[in-house]
């Protein structure tokens, strides 16, 4: 296929370094309103990644007490509820372990249905390879800590190899596209809608997360923000709810209304909602288990420090709210 023109491939670096820079910003000031927030007084602080479910309820100012903040990554995220900058936040299924094993303090409050169709492996299709075992050798991108980092556990294991195998980059999505589009990695892992936006002509998918990862995302907040602000909480996440619900019953307006928040095209935008928009989800014991497989899966390979105790962070009290 042919490789992309100039101009789009310029765009398409554009638009990662701005969500890469959004991300920078998007704490600022927020520390100072710790003490009112968790005390009742002030908002919500809501920290969300671009594409998230709670992207949409903030598109569309269904919380509209809440403030916001924007990060590029779940690692960024996880930082920001250590400084104590926000209260909630979503993240895929790897930044909570290493969150964990990491001492910050935080509870799984909500999930939603397996999502492994929404990240992905990619490679150039004049590459010339075909199966995940041909990287043997070769250099893959992804960003650590991120969801992708357990696919790329997942994949070594069902291919037998190990992470001696490939040489790991580990970029941030803005860093990982221009290093893919230039030939300095042969393979980027990496999820929605940096996913879409990379799907140009003369990319291809090389495997997704299918029969691997659940790639769930998991809603986390700060112990005390729970236990002091809990009506506060359940009312933020039935809006989140009924947004989440009215979005997949209405995918044309709801792929209308994200563009402009994402900055992206409608086409990429809704390509990428098709495959990547799930109902949310209670958090039960067997959800537990799930994330206690990833975090021993992480610890035995030595890329956290163990044991972590991620299923005794699961706090099952809003479970009514996604039922």
């Amino acid at each position: 296929m042919p490789t992309p023109p100039r101009s789009l491939r310029r765009l398409a670096t554009t638009l990662f370094t701005a969500l890469s820079l959004v991300a920078v910003g998007g704490v600022t000031g927020c520390a100072d309103d710790a003490a009112d927030a968790q005390a009742g007084k002030g908002p919500l602080r809501i920290g969300y990644q671009r594409f998230g479910g709670l992207s949409l309820v903030k598109a569309r100012n269904a919380a509209p007490d809440a403030q916001w903040s924007l990060f590029e990554s779940g690692p960024a995220l996880t930082e920001a509820l250590k400084a104590g900058a926000i209260d909630i936040g979503q993240v895929g299924e790897a930044p909570p372990v290493f969150a964990a094993a990491a001492k910050i303090p935080f509870s799984v409050i909500g999930t939603s249905a397996p999502i492994p169709q929404g990240e992905a492996v990619l490679v150039k299709q004049n590459s010339g390879l075909r199966t995940f075992a041909d990287l043997r050798g070769r250099t893959v991108a992804l960003n650590k800590g991120s969801n992708v980092h357990w696919l790329l556990v997942r994949l070594l294991a069902a291919n037998n190899m190990t992470l001696k195998d490939i040489n790991v980059k580990y970029l941030k999505p803005a860093e990982g596209r221009p290093a893919f589009d230039n030939g300095q990695v042969d393979a980027w892992i990496i999820w929605d809608p940096y996913f879409a936006l990379a799907e140009q002509p003369g990319v291809k998918v090389l495997a997704d997360a299918t029969g691997l990862a659940s790639n769930r995302e998991y809603v986390l907040a700060s112990p005390e923000v729970v236990r002091d602000r809990t009506d506060d909480v359940r009312a933020f996440l039935t809006a989140y709810r009924k947004v989440t619900d009215w979005g997949i019953a209405n995918p044309a307006e709801r792929a209308t209304v994200l563009a402009p928040e994402l900055k992206i095209p409608l086409d990429v935008t809704t390509r990428a909602l098709a495959r990547s928009a799930r109902p949310l989800a209670p958090v039960t014991p067997a959800v537990g288990v799930e994330l206690q497989a990833i975090a021993d899966g992480f610890t035995t390979l030595d890329l956290v420090p163990g044991p972590v105790d991620i299923a005794g962070r699961v706090d099952d009290r809003f479970s009514a709210v996604f039922q």
